[in-house]
């Protein structure tokens, strides 16, 4: 189960504007490899979607079947806002919809 906490404004390469949902799953425990304790913690990822700002607002705090997964791809950087530390990532987190619910 994930849930859609947020929503913004994003750009096109053509410059039209468009609209993305936050969503995020629940709450996993992980361990720091620093400190060796444990936190809490919750994977969210971007999703594009057709949707005007005023569907995008009302749909804050929809829940909707399916998980955030771990997916490969190519190398890039990631810096940690909070450290300043630079990553080198070979993974993004993606939503992926439970079988029953996917329209193809």
């Amino acid at each position: 189960m994930v849930k859609i906490i947020n929503y913004k404004e994003r750009q096109a390469e053509d410059g039209n504007l468009f609209y993305v949902l936050e969503i995020t799953g629940g709450v996993e425990m992980m361990k720091s490899q620093t400190t060796n304790q444990y936190y809490a913690t919750t994977k969210k990822v971007f999703i594009a979607s057709t949707f005007d700002e005023a569907t995008c607002k009302a749909l804050i705090g929809t829940e909707m079947e399916g998980n955030i997964v771990k997916q490969e791809c190519e190398p890039y950087e990631y810096i940690n806002k909070d450290s300043g530390e630079v990553f080198q990532l070979t993974h993004k987190y993606v939503y992926e919809p439970d079988a029953d619910n996917t329209i193809l």
